[in-house]
């Protein structure tokens, strides 16, 4: 299948390339500004001159701001990226491309405190608490009435936490890595500096959400929406502390303000049955996810 991958320098965009390419597929990367075949994916002229060009089969949508806490900073920003975005991205399709298959890759963060006391499911309704969690709402809503309305053959899915190489260090899990690997490197005091570490979440690693998003892109059912989810949840806190026991590294532990959200989902986590019906179940440990961030990060000391 020829697949058009939008956002493929992000970190679930590297590997899902890699995947995709592993799996057959003929990949056509949509990078974002910053490069000479870059295409601002708020630039609907751009993407269906991009999509008629490249005439793909299937589009996997992952190009979007992506920080839950720097949509805190600014929302506006979010909002235009991920919801006006995704609409240049399905107008385009629509034009150029209009018997692609569109994958539109939201968040688990839609849930808001709606997935608290037991696993959401796709039925669930949403609640979002942050910019980014309300921006990938209105950019799941507004591709399902793309389908409702022209008929677009568009999946959406509410993707949960993930971990592995190539993540951004303003998530939790590579800033906790990064600073192990400058303690152990004697160039910062041995003290961690982190926000809230009693949220729970629905963690999987990223070849795990990378196998859902290839088989949701064959399989899944046009206007329908998919958790990507473990459905069971670990304590950031309890990351945290399986990566200093891994690095072998001692560390205070220090909240700072500054690292603190507005307002936090004490818990999140996501019910994966209709993505597993589909013969969809994680095949990787957590565990695995972490020491390769440690080891990315130079964090790891030797056995």
């Amino acid at each position: 299948m020829r697949v058009l991958v939008t956002g493929p320098e992000g970190f679930v965009g590297r590997h899902l390339c890699e995947g995709l390419a592993a799996e057959g597929h003929d990949v056509v990367e949509a990078p974002g500004p910053g490069t000479e075949e870059g295409v601002d994916i708020r630039d609907a002229t751009r993407l269906g001159a991009l999509l008629h060009s490249a005439r793909p089969q299937a589009v996997v949508h992952l190009a979007a701001a992506s920080s839950v806490g720097r949509s805190h900073r600014d929302p506006v920003e979010t909002l235009d990226v991920n919801a006006v975005g995704t609409t240049a991205l399905l107008a385009a399709a629509r034009r150029a491309a209009p018997d692609a298959r569109l994958l539109i890759i939201g968040s688990g963060e839609v849930y808001g405190r709606a997935a608290s006391e037991t696993p959401a499911r796709e039925a669930t309704p949403v609640e979002p608490l942050s910019p980014y969690a309300a921006s990938k709402a209105a950019a799941e809503l507004i591709a399902l009435q793309f389908h409702r309305s022209y008929g677009t053959n568009v999946v959406c899915v509410r993707a949960f936490s993930h971990v592995g190489r190539g993540q951004a260090l303003d998530f939790a899990v590579p800033s906790f890595a990064a600073q192990l690997a400058s303690i152990k490197r004697g160039e910062a005091p041995p003290v961690l500096r982190t926000g809230d570490l009693s949220p729970v979440r629905d963690f999987l690693h990223v070849a795990d959400v990378v196998s859902a998003y290839e088989l949701l892109m064959r399989v899944g059912i046009a206007g329908s929406v998919y958790n990507v989810a473990s459905g069971s949840g670990r304590s950031i806190r309890s990351l945290l502390d399986e990566m200093l026991a891994l690095s072998k590294i001692n560390a205070r532990v220090e909240v700072d303000p500054a690292r603190l959200r507005p307002i936090e989902i004490p818990i999140l986590l996501g019910d994966p049955a209709r993505l597993t019906s589909l013969g969809w179940k994680p095949r990787h440990e957590l565990g695995a996810a972490l020491r390769d961030v440690l080891e990315e990060q130079g964090a790891l000391s030797a056995v």
